[in-house]
């Protein structure tokens, strides 16, 4: 019961929405109080999965998670998630989606949600929260996790809202080269993508890095899963690749229960265990 309580005061804590900072200093102190206050009710509902054990997630909630990666970026920098949630009894799948066009990657996402044996939390990353927003709609999701990603409604892509508010001057994304294909400028990598890894990773991340057509980011989303299931969304306040008060826009339009991080784009990667709480929440939201 105590969890139980928690957990509320947790969801509570992640649904308030974002206020701008302001130069009263008393308002300014009321809202750094408020950060912490959310912080150690965050950090208690993460306690209390620990006390309850590695079989909670099996009888209680929703105990599948899919992962979709975003461009740029395979799977393999989910570790740190895949280890902090299988650790509580999570069966957890992320997804190598191809990256190569919005149909293919919902098939993909589909192809591993299908093979789930109950209910699924289905979480994505950057251009990932395109994708689950179009394959969310399959029956045995239960509820969303948007990292740093997009969340188009209807008739929008992921260019709708990656030009709706200028760029940061860190974000390295380069136009299509002479085939059509985007990929982030080496330069920009480290400061634009991921700024909160050690240099080694980040140029080892470079050095892997996938691409995407351009084409799909303009791709327009045909199904909306946001509209009718619980839908969480991370969003990063030193995120240099998507404006962070994009991701907030679109997080207060569906609703969604709102948590900030002080991280990178690939916040996952460096704060694991805050993004596997909000994971946790989605399987206990989308399990009642």
């Amino acid at each position: 019961m105590k969890c139980d309580l928690v957990l509320s005061l947790a969801y509570a804590c992640s649904a308030e929405l974002y206020r701008p900072q302001t130069l009263n200093p008393t308002i300014m102190k009321t809202n750094k109080l408020a950060i912490w206050s959310k912080q150690i009710i965050l950090l208690s509902a993460l306690l209390c999965f620990g006390s309850l054990g590695s079989t909670k997630a099996q009888t209680s909630g929703v105990k599948n998670v899919v992962i979709v990666h975003g461009a740029l970026a395979d799977g393999s920098g989910w570790m740190g998630v895949y280890n902090a949630l299988t650790k509580k009894g999570f069966n957890v799948t992320v997804v190598q989606n191809p990256c190569t066009s919005l149909k293919e990657d919902v098939e993909a996402t589909n192809f591993a949600i299908d093979k789930q044996d109950g209910p699924v939390v289905l979480v994505g990353h950057s251009w990932g929260g395109t994708v689950i927003t179009q394959a969310g709609v399959n029956p045995k999701v239960a509820s969303l996790v948007y990292v740093n990603a997009f969340q188009p409604d209807l008739g929008e892509s992921t260019v709708t809202w990656a030009t709706s508010l200028p760029p940061k001057p860190e974000n390295g994304l380069l136009p299509p080269d002479e085939k059509g294909n985007v990929y982030y400028d080496k330069a920009k990598f480290h400061a634009g993508f991921c700024a909160d890894v050690s240099k080694e990773v980040a140029d080892f991340m470079f050095a892997s890095q996938g691409f995407i057509p351009g084409a799909a980011f303009g791709t327009q989303v045909t199904e909306v899963a946001w509209k009718s299931k619980p839908t969480f969304g991370i969003s990063s306040t030193e995120d240099k690749s998507i404006n962070p008060e994009i991701t907030m826009n679109m997080y207060k339009r569906s609703k969604s229960l709102i948590t900030q991080i002080k991280g990178s784009h690939v916040v996952y990667m460096s704060h694991p265990e805050e993004v596997s709480g909000v994971i946790m929440a989605a399987a206990m939201k989308g399990g009642k």
